[in-house]
């Protein structure tokens, strides 16, 4: 065998040195071509996962009330959520559609909604990668990417409402842990002249694309900071010169007798199961009741907040 490889081998047509078949198995199929995002070594392969490490990394908003570089990305699967999130205008970078999908009506509507709403990268993918993305959960074909939220800081919120002329009158969320109870209370902000939500950074819902859904488009304009300790945030409007109602079903005052209602007021809100914690509770200037004729133990977040947010907005009107 040295020998044989060893040899020189003229230029004339005639026996030549195999391959032994490698060249032929080179040349079999691959299957169809993946997009240029999906090739490894591709320029576009390699902005992707520039975009993709910068928004694991958070994008500072004014500033946050968190650690920065935990923000990250979310997805939402299956042909019914992403149709649902495109419909409610969630924000969203790109779409995911898998190859050869079997084009039904939400597919067609998906990628409609998409077109129509512009920003939004379309981008076909096999159904392994999709599945790598997703792990494992049933997409159905449709990924859509929710870019990280931007949160604001605590004190951002009193400052823009002093800016404005206004009394500031903001809820904070203690331990609500629904999205969809942050969504009804950003709502609810929004609707009754609020200016911001605060939530803790630790056990608390975030701003997913459950909490865009139910806020149905209003957290696009209502603010929500996020607060490294609630407490702490709680105490620096103290000494901004706002007054701390905390909501309790044991509350010294009923919420329609509350003069502090009328100034720079922050609501606090705890949980339907727990209500708020001690030390939240410790803070607060006043803790006020909603009465309830009708005998119901508890009221949820949402409800609550937009009770009071209600009488505070008809005693500054």
């Amino acid at each position: 065998m040295a020998a044989n490889s060893n040899r020189r081998m003229s230029g004339k047509k005639g026996a030549q040195v195999g391959s032994g078949g490698n060249r032929r198995r080179a040349l079999e199929g691959k299957g169809p071509t993946p997009p240029a995002e999906m090739r490894k070594g591709h320029a576009k392969q390699r902005a992707a996962q520039a975009k993709a490490k910068r928004a694991q990394g958070g994008r500072p908003g004014n500033r946050t009330g968190g650690p920065r570089g935990k923000a990250t990305s979310e997805m939402v699967v299956g042909r019914n959520p992403v149709v649902e999130a495109l419909r409610e205008n969630v924000p969203a970078t790109t779409l995911y559609v898998q190859q050869f999908i079997d084009n039904d009506e939400r597919v067609r509507e998906a990628l409609q909604l998409a077109g129509e709403r512009g920003g939004i990268h379309l981008m076909e993918a096999p159904r392994p990668e999709l599945d790598r993305m997703t792990n494992g959960l049933n997409h159905q074909g449709l990924v859509l990417q929710i870019p990280p939220y931007e949160y604001a800081h605590p004190e951002d919120l009193v400052a823009a409402a002093f800016d404005e002329g206004d009394e500031p009158l903001i809820v904070a969320l203690d331990g609500v842990t629904d999205p969809r109870n942050l969504g009804a209370v950003v709502r609810s902000v929004s609707a009754f002249g609020g200016h911001g939500v605060v939530v803790p950074e630790r056990r608390a819902a975030g701003m997913t694309a459950g909490a865009w859904k139910t806020s149905a488009g209003t957290a696009a304009r209502t603010p929500v900071a996020r607060a490294t300790n609630l407490t702490r945030a709680l105490e620096q409007y103290k000494k901004a010169g706002v007054a701390v109602v905390g909501l309790a079903a044991d509350g010294e005052h009923e919420v329609g007798d509350l003069a502090a209602l009328e100034g720079p007021v922050v609501i606090v809100v705890g949980s339907e199961g727990k209500g708020l914690s001690r030390l939240v509770g410790e803070t607060c200037d006043f803790r006020v009741r909603i009465p309830m004729p009708g005998g119901a133990e508890s009221l949820n977040a949402g409800v609550a907040a937009g009770v009071v947010l209600y009488e505070a907005s008809r005693r500054r009107a």
